[in-house]
């Protein structure tokens, strides 16, 4: 254990000391001010610094200065957007909602809603499930939709009418030939924020989404 802590101390130590290092080595307004004065200060009297050569420099630093400020705008904009959406989001808990998923959880006795999302009206759509060894237990035909997402309910059977057990079943979707997304009906339980991923809602039965990925709220 003391070793482990001793690593830890270390590594943080070096951390905290690279980045002040790093911040260190930043010029400000008041550093480049200096550094032009000093310029000035110790040139050549019988060679004076060039009037266009000074404003180049100032100008130069203006526009970093500038780019620094607009870098510093953005972030806080983002940051505020950010907490916006959380809160937006937390409006959510215990609504349905429909996520992308190849997968649906079975309970005892019970169903599931999903949905396809059809890319061309006038094609014959069908979902399939399988169970874990992949073995079709369930083929739902949705006849001829509009193209968009469209809903489907599975009673839970297979194609014989047996009752099947719980569990998890994967589903796939055809609209045509060609292959279609799939999404689940799940309720919303709580909302969070991954950090670099932004936020996330959690679905019963089914883990975390983010918000983004939620193709419809039912």
């Amino acid at each position: 254990m003391t070793t482990v802590s001793g690593t830890s101390s270390t590594s943080n130590t070096s951390g905290t000391s690279t980045a002040s290092q790093l911040q260190s080595q930043t010029l400000d307004q008041s550093d480049f001010l200096k550094l032009m004065v000093t310029q000035m200060t110790n040139q050549d009297p019988t060679k004076p610094m060039d009037a266009n050569d000074m404003v180049a420099q100032m100008a130069q630093f203006s526009q970093v200065a500038a780019t620094q400020q607009l870098q510093t705008s953005f972030d806080t904009l983002s940051s505020n957007l950010t907490g916006d959406q959380f809160v937006r989001a937390a409006s959510l808990v215990g609504t349905d909602v429909l996520i992308p998923s190849s997968a649906v959880k079975l309970a005892d006795g019970g169903s599931v809603d999903g949905a396809v999302n059809v890319p061309q009206s006038g094609t014959y759509v069908n979902v399939t499930v399988k169970d874990s060894a992949g073995n079709v237990v369930r083929t739902i035909p949705m006849g001829q939709p509009d193209a968009g997402l469209q809903q489907f309910s599975w009673d839970g059977k297979s194609d014989d009418g047996t009752p099947l057990a719980a569990g998890v079943y994967q589903i796939s979707a055809t609209s045509g030939t060609t292959a279609a997304d799939t999404f689940v009906k799940g309720k919303v339980e709580g909302v969070g924020s991954s950090g670099t991923d932004g936020t996330y809602v959690q679905v019963a039965g089914y883990g975390g989404a983010l918000l983004s990925q939620i193709a419809q709220i039912l």
